[in-house]
């Protein structure tokens, strides 16, 4: 149940191919690995100490996160 065989990843590929076609299926694999490359990336980039990680940038951005916004209720469209 928890495994699966060469004839259950073959039945996967032929659905995919059946889904996508087969000129897509590369396009496809390049947006999923370029993804992921960025979601490392971000994820890398946000561990690196910056000059907004100071107590005082917190706080800043708490209050500006917390604050109510109202929004206009008569608006006019042009």
């Amino acid at each position: 149940m928890g495994s699966f065989s060469t004839s259950h990843w073959l039945i996967v590929l032929a659905i995919v191919v059946l889904l996508f076609g087969a000129k897509k299926i590369p396009d496809l694999a390049k947006s999923i690995g370029q993804g992921i490359k960025g979601f490392k990336k971000e994820m890398r980039d946000e561990d690196e100490p910056t000059a907004s990680s100071t107590p005082e940038a917190h706080k800043h951005v708490e209050s500006t996160t917390n604050a109510s916004v109202e929004t206009p209720k008569n608006t006019t469209q042009a």
